[in-house]
């Protein structure tokens, strides 16, 4: 049975401490159970104090069967920041902007920018697959969107890990495969209606919201937009046609991480559970943090509040 864990971002003591908690145990330097698997649902690193020993510890894992992995928005960023783009003379596929060296720097600063470490890690993370579809459960970083599933798949091996000749499609903007990738790790945008508009926590102006993509009833673009709270009201009531959300059959349960929520762990709904419960939330709002935060699956197929365990930074 498998132990899921949502994104740790660099946060490796309150995971060292949630494995306890687990009923795992460290031997000559891999975390491990008697009977029971881990599944890492992403987001490794930036942001936290202890992130090449939260690769480290993961990767160890991975190596010796005690656990599988999927890849996170960061850890594509963290490829795509390394890796030249071959279109492009001493360019990058992730580009070395500001914005996005700023977003990365606690990483590059802890892993060493360009160093054999950083390479090495580099190349463990594209070993990672977008996602996992196993006996009884399915395992992605944000959104399990079937059409964007089949783009990947002309970019993806028999593992669902990315080809290496197809990072650059990836990365590239205005492309189907592009936004096939940026929906499978980062969730599900939809266009407003025509006219309405909001401004993101950054101040940009948007006219598409990132939608709680899992809810399974006939709503509303307000009811779905994850959207700051003081621009809520900027989005309209109008309902969102029934063919824009991928919807879940519920056929095996599905775990995800990347939404940043609060409060208490449960499911989002009987089929479909969120592990990310802010474990960063100190560091990227100089506030108290949130939680670390796992699933114990047992084979069930309806998920259950009570199987959720974790621990506090």
């Amino acid at each position: 049975m498998y132990d899921l864990i949502g994104d740790i971002h660099g946060y490796a003591t309150p995971l060292k401490h949630l494995l306890t908690r687990l009923g795992y145990t460290e031997r000559d330097g891999v975390w491990q159970h008697p009977e029971r698997q881990v599944i890492f649902l992403g987001d490794f690193v930036d942001r936290g104090p202890e992130q090449v020993e939260t690769v480290r510890l993961a990767r160890a894992m991975v190596e010796a069967g005690q656990a599988l992995a999927v890849m996170g928005n960061h850890e594509f960023n963290a490829v795509a920041w390394g890796t030249k783009d071959p279109g492009a003379h001493d360019a990058f596929l992730r580009p070395h902007s500001e914005a996005n060296r700023n977003q990365h720097q606690v990483f590059l600063d802890q892993v060493g920018d360009n160093s054999k470490q950083h390479r090495d890690m580099i190349d463990w993370f594209r070993t990672l697959p977008l996602y996992l579809d196993l006996e009884g459960l399915r395992v992605i970083h944000a959104c399990w969107h079937p059409p964007s599933l089949q783009v990947l798949s002309s970019y993806t091996d028999a593992q669902q890990r990315i080809l290496e000749a197809a990072w650059p499609d990836l990365c590239h903007k205005d492309t189907a495969a592009y936004d096939a990738l940026e929906t499978a790790v980062k969730g599900l945008e939809v266009p407003l209606p025509a006219g309405a508009e909001f401004y993101d926590k950054d101040g940009n102006l948007r006219r598409h919201i990132r939608t709680r993509w899992w809810e399974l009833e006939c709503l509303t673009y307000r009811d779905l937009a994850m959207v700051p709270a003081d621009q809520i009201e900027a989005i309209p009531h109008d309902p969102v046609p029934e063919d824009i959300l991928p919807g879940y059959a519920g056929d095996k349960p599905l775990f995800v991480g990347h939404y940043w929520l609060t409060g208490e762990p449960k499911p989002l709904n009987r089929y479909i559970a969120c592990l990310d419960y802010s474990i960063a939330a100190g560091h990227a709002r100089n506030a108290s943090g949130g939680k670390l935060c796992a699933y114990r699956w047992d084979g069930e197929r309806e998920l259950t509040k009570d199987r959720f365990v974790w621990v506090t930074d």
